[in-house]
């Protein structure tokens, strides 16, 4: 994760080159550095690089990390032509390179060629069946061709091996909820909050899944989870307070008949609390919009 130290010193360094102040290549570093994606402004400067031979020689076997730099980034903005050129350099000055076969399959990927690159990274995974990122290009593949049944096939795979990919039970669980799968969504982001307990992000997410589930059982776990991503947050997070009094709102309403111990479980005390939280950061920072807060809450039964 990239601090706030690195981006201002990558976007001063970024607006340096941008102005023709030099330090390109020292740019061009520091995005490898980071792993981060401005594609546009590497592919022109390191473009302008290679294709001047004197400065293209000063770098020594830098070159060649060029190269692969600029054909990633050619590729993120459609320049196939100019990635190609790239990857032919490479092919020739490493001709059994498995990283230069990565690229020359990302390269199909990009053209859309979408059974070639399959044939590429499955015969690549044969040499190296731990290579996470030819895994994750299957499931991101799957995914650009409309087959998210095939995407979670291939995460459920690599997660297999690979059980302690926080990014890729994610990514899993947001594949299920677009099916509408909340069941196995939620088994996701139970994995997920057992592995990394204090992120309120996965609290807020299993609850979202579990009140969407509805039903009792299932209304008043995604209340818990709702309050436990309030503590996380110390009480910043808007969408776990509304979660809070829509859950609040939903037991009430699946309680009506029932003795006066049912009727207690939908907390109207908290639910209050949960509204007056909300109507103070209404008012601090969207005022124009208190009134829409205030009639859904009244909506709810809650002001």
């Amino acid at each position: 994760m990239v601090t706030k130290t690195e981006e201002t010193q990558l976007n001063q360094l970024e607006n340096q080159v941008e102005n023709g102040g030099g330090g390109v290549w020292e740019y061009l570093c520091l995005v490898r550095k980071l792993k981060v994606r401005r594609s546009e402004i590497v592919l022109k400067h390191g473009l302008s690089i290679l294709n001047d031979s004197g400065k293209r020689s000063a770098l020594g076997p830098d070159e060649w990390t060029l190269y692969e730099q600029v054909a990633i980034a050619a590729m993120d903005c459609q320049s196939l032509g100019v990635a190609q050129n790239c990857i032919k350099a490479l092919q020739k000055k490493f001709p059994e390179s498995k990283r230069v076969g990565k690229l020359e399959a990302l390269l199909l990927e990009a053209k859309g060629m979408w059974e070639e690159a399959e044939k590429a990274y499955s015969s690549l995974l044969e040499d190296n069946p731990l290579d996470q990122v030819i895994h994750k290009r299957k499931v991101a593949m799957a995914k650009a061709q409309g087959k998210p049944s095939l995407a979670i096939e291939h995460l459920n795979k690599y997660l297999e091996v690979f059980m302690a990919d926080h990014d890729a039970w994610r990514e899993l669980a947001e594949i299920y909820v677009s099916l509408q799968m909340y069941k196995q969504a939620a088994f996701c982001y139970e994995e997920l909050i057992l592995t990394q307990p204090t992120l309120p992000l996965y609290h807020l997410a299993y609850a979202d899944v579990l009140y969407t589930m509805g039903g009792l059982e299932n209304l008043i776990a995604a209340r818990k989870y709702y309050a436990a991503t309030i503590d996380l947050t110390g009480g910043k997070s808007t969408r776990a307070l509304l979660g809070i009094c829509l859950c609040g709102s939903a037991i009430a309403q699946l309680s009506k008949g029932r003795n006066r111990e049912d009727k207690d479980m939908a907390a109207p005390e908290l639910q209050s609390l949960a509204a007056t939280a909300l109507e103070r950061e209404y008012k601090q920072k969207a005022p124009a919009k208190l009134n829409l807060l205030t009639c859904a809450l009244r909506n709810l039964k809650i002001a």
